[in-house]
């Protein structure tokens, strides 16, 4: 599974580390989902390899805002995310962002959820944006989403093992 944020804010420019800005809810949607024996902070973002987990953003550049980003910025995104998707292979792409999603893979009907189309040969499920902004999306809610994305890989593993679970 990777897991791709829009781009780095502020703070996660200046510790390194994703959605390191405190009241940020994906290290807490990560964990309540079943993802991580526990939460982690944004500086042990290096622990998701063993639970076969990755991470990455759309765009590279730091903003304060993600409505700070081109479009064009995002549509070139896509293209890298896309060859660094291929380059990888994770089985899911996890987009937490669906503006990101419509605008950087230029698909305006996309919601929440699974989608139609693979990316660089992943299945693909776009998730709600963590930031504290995005707030009706509860922490709960959230949660819960991350967990439905959870729950269709670990049904793909079942699926490819001959019904032998890998975990996720």
């Amino acid at each position: 599974m990777l897991f791709c944020g829009i781009n780095p804010g502020l703070m996660s420019a200046a510790t390194g580390h994703h959605f390191a800005r405190p009241g940020n809810r994906f290290w807490p949607a990560l964990h309540a989902s079943g993802f991580t024996p526990r939460q982690l902070r944004p500086d042990e973002e290096g622990e998701l390899l063993a639970c076969g987990l990755g991470i990455t953003n759309v765009v590279q550049r730091a903003t304060a805002r993600a409505d700070e980003l081109s479009a064009e910025e995002y549509r070139e995104g896509g293209t890298l995310l896309e060859e660094k998707v291929r380059r990888l292979r994770p089985l899911w792409l996890a987009v937490v962002g669906v503006t990101a999603y419509r605008i950087a893979f230029e698909d305006r009907a996309a919601r929440i959820g699974p989608q139609e189309r693979e990316i660089g040969g992943a299945r693909v499920w776009v998730l709600p944006n963590p930031s504290g902004l995005n707030a009706h999306w509860t922490p709960a809610a959230m949660a819960g989403e991350f967990g439905n994305l959870r729950a269709a890989a670990e049904a793909d593993e079942h699926d490819a093992d001959g019904g032998r679970s890998r975990g996720t």
